[in-house]
């Protein structure tokens, strides 16, 4: 493996590299895509020690970060999530796709849809919420896209010039798990306006933004949240994030090559 080590100063780095893609990896999308030749980074951080896979080919290059791990050991509430922005951050990256498994809060959105986030309600409350230190100079940053529209277009571009059914908009909430959620939280948060729940989503969208990180995120619906199907088991999502494997990496690899040059606003 090789190894890299953490730069200081991570605010905005990702606005300096014109176009290094990352996929992150979430639920059943814990190893990289097949038919590139690949390179495993060990990225040093101030947060904590990251492994992640540079892939090649003659025309393309990206990481992939599995989020969960390379053998999803990390459950949600064990997820390093700022030494793994912070590692995307520290090589250069511009551009991140991250994938998450998730519950659906109305039945129009059956297990098997795809969507395409455009907006969240973070639930988490047990997490750190910053890449800023307690100590640094307050600053805010503005969520009113929550996530970059430039790659959700390049997602759903790719979606329709693959055939691939895509909801073009949905709005995530994340709780902190790794239960899954009671029927009187379910009926709450679809009150609330959200149509989908995951464990994941939150804060990694936050913490990319907050480094000057690009990022969209593809949900893949396994399963009705409770009360509105049948019970919900891990190894039965497992298998329906598995079942949409192939075309979720079709979607993602396709985006890569649609993203449009130059920076937005994710930037900063």
């Amino acid at each position: 493996p090789r190894c890299v080590n953490t730069l200081g100063g991570l605010q905005g780095m990702g606005g300096a590299n014109m176009g290094l893609a990352a996929i992150i990896g979430g639920t059943g999308y814990s190893h990289p895509p097949d038919g590139f030749a690949s390179v495993v980074e060990q990225v040093h951080t101030e947060f904590g020690e990251v492994a992640l896979t540079r892939l090649t080919s003659a025309d393309t290059e990206f990481v992939f970060l599995p989020r969960h791990g390379a053998e999803h050991h990390m459950a949600p509430h064990a997820i390093n999530f700022r030494a793994n922005i912070a590692a995307l951050a520290t090589i250069g990256a511009a551009n991140v796709i991250a994938t998450n498994a998730v519950g659906s809060l109305r039945k129009s959105l059956p297990p098997g849809t795809l969507i395409v986030l455009n907006d969240f309600i973070d639930f988490a409350r047990s997490r750190p919420q910053t890449m800023f230190a307690a100590d640094s100079v307050p600053r805010h940053v503005s969520f009113a896209d929550p996530y970059c529209p430039r790659l959700r277009r390049a997602l759903i571009s790719s979606a329709k010039q693959s055939g691939i059914a895509l909801h073009q908009s949905g709005t995530y909430l994340c709780v902190d798990g790794p239960r899954f959620e009671t029927p009187a939280e379910v009926r709450l948060f679809a009150q609330w306006g959200a149509d989908v729940v995951g464990m994941t989503g939150l804060p990694e969208a936050v913490l990319a933004r907050e480094v000057g990180l690009c990022y969209a995120s593809i949900a893949i619906v396994t399963n009705m949240a409770e009360g509105l199907g049948v019970g919900i088991s891990h190894e039965a999502n497992l298998e329906m994030v598995r079942s949409k494997a192939a075309q979720v990496s079709q979607l993602v690899l396709s985006a890569l090559t649609l993203i449009p040059s130059g920076g937005c606003d994710c930037a900063g």
